[in-house]
């Protein structure tokens, strides 16, 4: 009896090896579910609408979006990384579910390292050191210098708690030794709002979104965030040309499947969703949104991930910051 239990588990155990190359060289087999934690309309559910329709053609199978928003993504990469890794369920969101929630948040159902595969970088976008007119500051060295002289007066706007707007500006506190005052808003739009109309002082934002604003005088742009300066603004400095080298900050949107999706789909699935990104009429598309195609591979998008939660938890335990801020 023992036996044929024995040999009954070693054929399972064989068929299942041989089982896993077949069930890759099928899939898709059928349409696959792309879960977008926010709302319909915003960075994260342009990026991933627009990156899968390209994919679709050559992938053999639909893809579909379904918003679940809720907890600055959590709600929805919860549900991913309980999902079967079968390559069937996908996400699509942005550093905040990525990067920041693991390094803000200890209540989190889900660890982007223990319970995702990366697929893919898609896209990044630099912050912009912005400040509402008539604040009297032209220079970054002049904003250091009124923040010393007046710690804790200016008020910098975020769209959230746990923001990369808000986290980028803890960080340049902590990098220039001054301080501000946080004022979190319920998104970008209402922190530009106030900006603009004198009621906040200072802001980091994405700059694809704030481009045409500065181009109008309604915002000052002092620096931005990116390893070199933009070509639709040459004459404004990095932060790093000023001496600011850990300033380098991006905000970005990424594709991921759940952990221990098999090898072969994790490797079909990156190879579609790159080669969509890096189609001529989608990198045009997201230029204009402000943000540079990235479209790395499964293993460097890890490393990256890995590296800006451990980034961004160094800020939070420095600033102190708690998610009720």
């Amino acid at each position: 009896m023992n036996k044929i239990i024995t040999a009954a588990a070693g054929f399972a155990v064989a068929f299942g090896a041989l089982a896993g190359p077949v069930m890759a060289q099928d899939y898709p087999a059928k349409p696959v579910t792309l879960i977008v934690p926010f709302p319909p309309g915003g960075a994260s559910d342009t990026i991933g609408r627009v990156t899968t329709q390209a994919m679709q053609e050559g992938f053999g199978q639909s893809i579909v979006v379904e918003n679940k928003p809720g907890a600055n993504g959590a709600i929805g990469a919860a549900s991913v990384a309980r999902s079967a890794p079968d390559g069937y369920t996908l996400i699509a969101a942005s550093i905040g579910t990525f990067g920041i929630n693991p390094a803000l948040r200890s209540d989190l159902e889900y660890d982007p390292r223990k319970d995702l595969d990366m697929l893919t970088i898609a896209v990044r976008t630099p912050n912009a050191l912005v400040t509402r007119p008539g604040l009297g500051v032209k220079t970054v060295e002049e904003l250091v210098a009124k923040l010393k002289a007046e710690p804790d007066t200016l008020t910098f706007a975020s769209s959230g708690t746990g923001s990369s707007d808000h986290l980028t500006a803890e960080l340049f506190w902590q990098t220039s030794q001054t301080s501000g005052i946080h004022v979190p808003y319920k998104g970008g739009g209402p922190a530009q709002t106030d900006l603009m109309g004198g009621h906040a002082d200072v802001s980091f934002q994405n700059l694809g979104n704030i481009a045409n604003y500065v181009r109008e005088g309604k915002m000052e742009m002092l620096a931005i965030t990116a390893d070199q300066r933009s070509p639709d603004f040459p004459d404004v400095p990095t932060m790093k040309e000023l001496g600011f080298d850990g300033l380098e900050v991006y905000s970005w949107q990424a594709f991921a499947a759940p952990k221990g999706t098999p090898p072969e789909i994790r490797a079909k699935l990156a190879e579609g969703l790159t080669a969509a990104l890096k189609s001529p009429a989608v990198t045009e598309q997201f230029g204009k949104m402000g943000f540079a195609v990235v479209a790395n591979d499964p293993t460097e998008a890890d490393a990256f991930v890995a590296a800006e939660i451990d980034r961004w938890s160094k800020v939070v335990k420095d600033g102190d910051i708690k998610p009720e801020q």
